[in-house]
């Protein structure tokens, strides 16, 4: 039997020492004087007993009994506790905090010290086998037998932490409550066997729809339920429900036979302190009830406003698919100038989209499509389009234009973007460091391998990298450390509005004097007034763009005005 002893009184570790090896135990035994000691030994190796003294130096005996019943070690380590002191409520104590027994000094005796140890450790290892059991017992009582999933018990509790928790973070929570649709069909079609493995099967497809940090239950039959915490926003939401219902499309096969079934999902939200968990599990069932109603396959916001804007986003999803298909795109560029003289010297593309005669923006549809995906085949649109005008203007220009091409951080997933400026490049004839490649903050934040990797093969080709929004983010200096940026476009909301506002031009002045110190090209943005322009010229910006010469125009507009 191995045995530790932790005791800082010498004269106390020899007597209980002799008395062990007096008790008919075979025993072996490691000495300690301090719990930090103690500690370090019973990480080191495995020990049967502990005889713990409470009285130590800096940290009494029952600190070093709570940190070791906390350790995630798998203890079968009995604790037996010892003092002078004869106070039961200190018995009790040290006992409550996960000793198997308690001995007085003075009355320990051979006979007494060979059965505390034999009693403690039986007792240890009926408290082991009774908490197992109660583990065994919990998932039992909180998990789903046919998924695996945890079950309506183990959610409503969950959800009122959660909804606790949320409260206190003053974050987004939102509740997706999903029914399949005709599944009662598919059990009596096929048989309640092959219901319950197309149950099984579609928990595997909404799983990986997941990120793995929510809540996700059965409820029973046909429904689930997910709960989304710390959200920052609801569209996040929006997200999730939308990823689970493309994912549901597809048939599954059971027992050779393909079977389809949608969900209908209803959602709920809280975003202030007034939902209980009935409240919100109400509110989502009312709207799982009306994705039944208004057709299924499809999810539904308690919230009105929400809702409202989960169609206008299905809706943009939708028509982007067929946006490239139809020729809806088109570039409009915006001439960059050199302020002093005021010659242009390339040009900014910029995507618009328009649909049944209404010219959208970027900020309306460009983040959909990254979360589709459907950015890439945009994306490499906008390579093409940009550098085909490009070489068409810069025919027989003693000096040609360079062209601005916006990325996005999706694009940056994959080498195939590198891959495909390169034959635009070489198509069309056009040399690759008059095309500048414009990344944002954001873009720089998504770091991984890859995107250094494609960010350094698009500059290894020649293309130069461009910072945009440059002074407005917190990690700006770091990114012209991290990456070769070239270029740097000031912000236009860093461009002061009357002659009176000293912090914002001495704010360009200090960016400008840096930029220049970095050997960086500087472009300005938002050059709007005729002060804006006087002070890049003072600054001697190599570069500006703005509504002071001229907004974003299609390209026969441009051709018409600097061609």
């Amino acid at each position: 039997m191995d045995i530790l002893l932790v005791d800082d009184d010498i004269v106390d570790r020899a007597v209980i020492t002799r008395t062990l090896k007096k008790s008919n135990l075979s025993v072996n035994i490691t000495e300690a004087r301090t719990v930090d000691q103690g500690i370090k030994l019973y990480n080191q190796h495995s020990f049967d007993v502990i005889l713990l003294d409470y009285n130590l130096p800096l940290r009494d005996g029952i600190e070093m009994v709570v940190e070791i019943r906390n350790t995630p070690k798998d203890s079968s380590t009995a604790i037996v506790m010892m003092s002078t002191s004869e106070n039961e409520t200190l018995a009790l104590e040290c006992i409550k905090a996960g000793a198997q027994d308690f001995l007085i000094k003075s009355e320990i005796s051979e006979k007494r010290l060979r059965r505390a140890i034999l009693h403690a450790t039986t007792r240890h290892d009926l408290e082991k086998k009774l908490f197992e059991t109660y583990q065994k017992v919990k998932i039992l009582a909180e998990t789903d037998s046919l998924t695996g999933l945890p079950n309506r018990y183990f959610f409503d509790e969950s959800l009122k932490l959660a909804l606790t928790n949320n409260r206190r973070n003053s974050n987004t929570l939102a509740l997706l409550l999903l029914d399949l649709d005709n599944f009662k069909l598919i059990n009596d079609n096929f048989g309640h066997d092959t219901g319950d493995i197309f149950l099984q099967k579609t928990v595997s497809i909404i799983k990986n729809c997941l990120r793995g940090n929510e809540i996700f239950a059965r409820l029973g039959g046909d429904e689930f339920a997910i709960t989304l915490v710390n959200l920052e926003s609801s569209e996040h939401a929006i997200l999730v429900a939308q990823r689970i219902i493309n994912a549901m499309q597809q048939p599954l096969e059971v027992a050779s036979t393909l079977i389809h079934s949608t969900v209908s999902i209803g959602i709920a939200l809280q975003t202030d302190n007034s939902k209980t968990s009935e409240e919100i599990f109400k509110h989502a069932d009312i709207a799982m009830y009306r994705s039944k109603k208004w057709g299924r396959n499809q999810a539904c916001f308690f919230e009105d406003k929400m809702q409202e804007k989960f169609y206008k986003r299905l809706q943009i999803e939708v028509e982007l698919r067929v946006a490239l298909e139809k020729q809806q795109f088109q570039l409009f560029y915006q001439p960059v100038l050199e302020p002093k003289s005021g010659s242009v010297k390339g040009f900014e593309a910029l995507i618009r989209w328009e649909v049944d005669g209404v010219m959208r923006a970027p900020d309306e549809f460009i983040k959909v499509a990254e979360e589709t995906q459907q950015i890439l085949p945009i994306g490499l649109w906008v390579i093409e389009q940009a550098i085909s005008t490009l070489a068409k203007w810069n025919v027989g220009r003693e000096e040609p234009f360079t062209m601005s091409i916006n990325v996005s951080a999706v694009q940056l997933r994959s080498l195939d973007i590198v891959d495909f400026l390169i034959d635009c490049l070489s198509k069309h004839k056009v040399s690759a460091h008059l095309i500048e490649i414009e990344l944002t903050e954001t873009v720089l934040f998504k770091d991984t391998l890859t995107s250094r990797q494609v960010i350094s093969a698009l500059t290894a080709s020649g293309c130069r990298l461009s910072l945009d929004d440059f002074g407005t983010g917190y990690s700006s200096i770091a990114h012209l450390r991290n990456y070769p940026i070239s270029i740097v476009k000031i912000d236009k909301s860093l461009m002061p509005e009357t002659v009176l506002d000293v912090k914002k031009t001495a704010l360009v002045e200090g960016l400008v004097a840096m930029a220049t110190i970095l050997g960086l090209d500087i472009v300005a943005e938002g050059a709007e007034t005729q002060l804006h322009v006087d002070l890049c010229t003072k600054l001697k910006i190599q570069r500006v763009q703005g509504y002071f010469y001229s907004r974003p125009k299609p390209q026969h507009e441009i051709e018409k005005m600097y061609l």
